[in-house]
């Protein structure tokens, strides 16, 4: 008996009441397959293969933005010319003017490491200034927070002016600090409209500071932020006076 002509049966008989609507129903819609564990399984496609680096070393993806040896990934931000930082010992240490990195970026893993200077001097802002502009537009500071009190959303691992660290995790003048930051850029709409914020997680020496926070607009100094559409854009660190010194710097496009 074909489907249409069992289907015509079993109303009639639930007209008569010989057959409950629950009963037909049961009837009419099969039973779903017994699950198994090969059902929530997927084997493609597969993940590729990364070998991490050894003692915060870059792992096998990662662009190396400084190797220890020159700035040649690097320019100057005021006229694209050469990075005037000096280069010493396998660090270079701010110099003449802001400086930015060649290449842009948007979603990425950025592993920096950086060191206030030996000798301690001045207070609050005035003590081992710098900072880590994501996509040339959003800081995250770069103070020396030991023993140092500075407003909350200014010390070291803040989002500048927007997110205070969850926890001081500096190390003492001498020692070298290290950011691992996982950023998330902004999406904009085609009428420039923002359709969602830029997010980032902050690794202060291995210690959680800034767990997916929103960021609210490009740093101000005075004033709220405000965002403007906009594609890639590169690394900038800061020139703020302070012989700040870097390290060891990588970067993972996600």
């Amino acid at each position: 008996m074909n489907r249409k002509l069992t289907f015509t049966w079993t109303l009639a008989f639930v007209a008569a009441g010989f057959l409950t609507q629950e009963a037909a129903f049961a009837q009419e819609v099969p039973k779903p397959a017994k699950m198994t564990p090969e059902m929530t399984e997927f084997w493609e496609p597969e993940p590729r293969v990364v070998t991490p680096g050894v003692n915060n070393a870059a792992p096998s993806d990662a662009i190396v933005l400084f190797n220890g040896k020159d700035l040649s990934e690097w320019k100057a931000k005021s006229d694209g010319g050469e990075a005037k930082w000096t280069l010493k010992n396998g660090a270079f240490t701010v110099g003449k003017g802001d400086i930015t990195t060649k290449k842009e970026f948007g979603d990425f893993q950025l592993h920096i490491e950086w060191s206030a200077p030996d000798e301690v001097k001045g207070s609050s802002q005035g003590r081992g200034n710098s900072g880590i502009f994501l996509q040339d537009r959003y800081e995250v500071q770069i103070l020396d927070s030991y023993q140092n009190r500075t407003y909350a959303n200014g010390q070291a691992a803040s989002v500048y002016k927007q997110h205070p660290p969850l926890v001081n995790a500096m190390r003492k003048p001498t020692e070298w600090n290290v950011y691992d930051i996982i950023y998330t850029a902004p999406r904009f709409k085609e009428d420039g409209s923002l359709f969602s914020p830029a997010r980032v997680t902050v690794l202060h020496n291995g210690v959680v500071v800034q767990n997916n926070v929103e960021i609210k607009g490009p740093t101000e100094y005075i004033g709220l932020p405000q965002y403007k559409a906009h594609g890639k854009a590169p690394i900038s660190l800061q020139d703020h006076g302070d012989l700040i010194s870097y390290r060891n710097i990588w970067i993972r496009e996600l």
